[in-house]
């Protein structure tokens, strides 16, 4: 079976805009080339015979440790920290906000 993706340049454009890029005209063109081509590979996966393959989550045999997650007294007091800070407010750090 053949596939054929085409990507047309309003869609890259689209997509660079979304993404804050500007790009060439020379640029869209190679990368709507590109995209359709690597479109084009990932079809290509349909084809494939997946029945009965169990899925792959990681390949090392390696696991997650875990410890409990318990509150360590410090010797450092919360006043001391807050002192460390620029700014606070009611008994915590003040940050910027950020949006």
């Amino acid at each position: 079976m053949s596939y054929m993706t085409n990507v047309t340049l309003e869609e890259v454009q689209h997509l660079a805009t979304l993404s804050s890029l500007q790009l060439s005209d020379d640029e869209a063109t190679s990368l709507s080339r590109d995209i359709s081509n690597i479109l084009d590979y990932i079809n290509q996966l349909d084809e494939l015979d997946t029945e009965g393959v169990e899925p792959t989550y990681q390949v090392t045999d390696l696991s997650n440790v875990w410890r409990d997650d318990v509150a360590v007294d410090s010797s450092v007091s919360r006043e001391e920290l807050l002192s460390l800070s620029k700014d606070q407010l009611d008994n915590q750090v003040k940050v910027p906000k950020v949006l």
